[in-house]
């Protein structure tokens, strides 16, 4: 039952708990990891589809889409939340998403289901950053970090739900029942049209004070000073980010990102089939069991690496996770005959992939001013879509050309090995950020 509360202009709103919209938002974040991964979990059937002739290196390709059309989405995702507002931009990103996932699961040849992977990604990339960015104003201040990691946490724990539902979905219904089962997204989208709310910030800055105030109150949020009174939006230039103090972390945080990401997105890709096709793997489990524990770690290391972060800063629990992964993932390469030590191999993976990604966000927030964080953060994780973009690709080839299934763990061990030198060098060579710099001096 709702309360009333006193809105603007004395009129009554009906109080609703913030934690709805974080979980509401959390959702999204979870349809998005299981939309990226439930790839992996059924290549090796679509590699196997009468007609369809797809070879690895074009599995890869295939795979390299959706993650395409992701970084179409986020480049265009800032120019069409400020348009329509994150309420509107969410709404029209998971519908967009849900429709062409869902008909994946009807695509009649690979050049179809490829198109409408790099037609889902777009609603993908715009995604991400909208529901974050809305959370992220219904949680206090003093548990921001603590939120975002709960909302980082979704992308594995949706990457386990594609596992866990693939397990028994996959032989008794086959491939395109895990696709159509994105269709279930519609009922998010009626629930976010039921409760989700606008961005107080964005009403603000469409001169639209009495709507935030509105939801404000009905949120209990509560509006820092210099909040209540919306300013022109300032939007820094990139070529801030490009020139003295910030050039050496930028390129690093950037560099880092695509390595990061590269081991992340080209594991929960191609993971399943490099277990299935390798005797040596086969330890009486089933294949999709290792991408459990792959996105299983992830999600541990969400917690793991916020509390180390807490105790030893984030740039230098990143480098030890980049480490873990980079070792994990080598060992690898030695066909354990043990499946708790191939399970093991791969939580550490997880951490140390996905959970460097997150203290990787948390060291750029923390080194930048608040004026550029934005731009940094857009700037890395738009870069890190590069080596999602081409992990696919550069392991399906690997197989194809006959290099055998050590050479794709190899690959991605390096990967994360490069990210814990790039890290290294980052902590090492870059400075604090400045935020008393004269704005001025960090913009033109």
């Amino acid at each position: 039952m709702t309360t009333p509360t006193s809105g603007p202009i004395g009129v009554a709103v009906h109080w609703r708990p913030a934690v709805l919209v974080i979980g509401l938002c959390w959702l999204i974040v979870v349809f998005d990891g299981y939309d990226l991964i439930v790839y992996g979990t059924t290549i090796p059937a679509l590699l196997k589809e009468p007609g369809w002739n797809l070879t690895p290196a074009e599995a890869g390709n295939v795979g390299s889409l959706a993650f395409a059309g992701m970084l179409v989405g986020a480049l265009s995702a800032g120019n069409l939340a400020d348009r329509l507002g994150r309420r509107r931009t969410i709404l029209a990103c998971v519908t967009w998403f849900t429709l062409f996932t869902g008909l994946c699961g009807v695509a009649p040849n690979a050049e179809v289901f490829g198109l409408l992977r790099f037609v889902a990604g777009i609603g993908l990339g715009g995604l991400v950053p909208s529901a974050n960015a809305l959370a992220a104003e219904f949680v206090p201040a003093r548990f921001r970090s603590v939120g975002a990691t709960v909302m980082m946490s979704g992308v594995p724990i949706g990457g386990a739900l594609a596992a866990l539902v693939g397990i028994p979905v996959l032989p008794a219904l086959g491939w395109e029942a895990l696709y159509l089962f994105a269709f279930v997204g519609f009922v998010l989208v009626a629930a976010l049209a039921r409760w989700l709310p606008e961005s107080a910030a964005w009403l603000r800055s469409k001169d639209r004070a009495d709507e935030a105030r509105t939801v404000e109150a009905r949120y209990g949020l509560s509006v820092a000073e210099d909040a209540r009174d919306a300013a022109p939006e300032f939007r820094p230039a990139l070529s801030s980010l490009l020139r003295p103090p910030f050039l050496p972390a930028t390129l690093l945080f950037g560099l880092a990102t695509v390595a990061t990401l590269f081991a992340w997105y080209g594991l929960g890709t191609w993971l399943p089939k490099l277990t299935a096709s390798e005797p040596r793997f086969d330890l009486g489990s089933d294949p999709l069991t290792y991408l459990l524990a792959l996105n299983l770690g992830a999600v541990a290391g969400s917690a793991v690496t916020a509390w180390a972060a807490t105790r030893i800063g984030p740039l230098r629990s990143a480098v030890i996770g980049a480490a873990c992964a980079a070792v994990g993932l080598a060992s690898l390469v030695t066909y354990p005959s043990s499946i708790l030590v191939v399970y093991g191999a791969l939580i550490l993976a997880g951490v140390g992939t996905h959970g460097t990604q997150c203290l990787i966000i948390s060291a750029i927030a923390g080194h930048y001013p608040p004026i550029l964080r934005g731009t940094a953060l857009g700037f890395a994780l738009g870069a890190g879509r590069i080596g999602a973009v081409i992990a696919p690709t550069m392991a399906g080839r690997l197989l194809e050309g006959g290099y055998g299934v050590s050479s794709n763990f190899l690959l991605f061990a390096g990967a994360s090995a490069l990210s814990a030198v790039l890290l290294v060098a980052t902590y090492r060579l870059s400075r604090p950020a400045r935020t008393a710099e004269p704005l001025g001096d960090l913009v033109h």
